[in-house]
């Protein structure tokens, strides 16, 4: 992982994008929340975006997480942390997993919430 200049955030490369780590990333209520917004938006989305029940620095944290494992992608547009989800990569390392996450995300949300 390299950053270019301080502006720049260090991602994973494809090949070095590991399964256990994506795991990890995503076990996490509050990071898995983030990656179902993404995901049912396709579109880059701001930190701002995101209204989670944590501190500032705890939503850094997720979002630290979720791209160090390479789940998702951070990029500076002006003053702006844009964030996307990075399904390409995902789909073509692990077929099928982002979409039965998300499938069984949903379902136990609706199981939780009694519908």
């Amino acid at each position: 992982m390299t950053a270019v200049s301080s502006r720049d955030l260090p991602h994973p490369a494809r090949e070095d994008i590991r399964l256990e780590s994506v795991l990890h990333a995503l076990s996490d209520p509050m990071r898995l929340r983030i990656v179902r917004e993404l995901a049912a938006d396709r579109d880059e989305l701001s930190c701002s975006h995101f209204d989670l029940p944590v501190t500032k620095s705890t939503t850094t944290h997720h979002f630290r997480v979720l791209r160090e494992a390479g789940v998702i992608r951070q990029t500076y547009r002006g003053t702006a942390k844009m964030n996307g989800l990075r399904r390409d990569d995902l789909d073509d390392l692990f077929p099928g997993l982002v979409d039965a996450l998300l499938v069984a995300a949903a379902r136990q949300s609706a199981r939780l919430q009694g519908g």
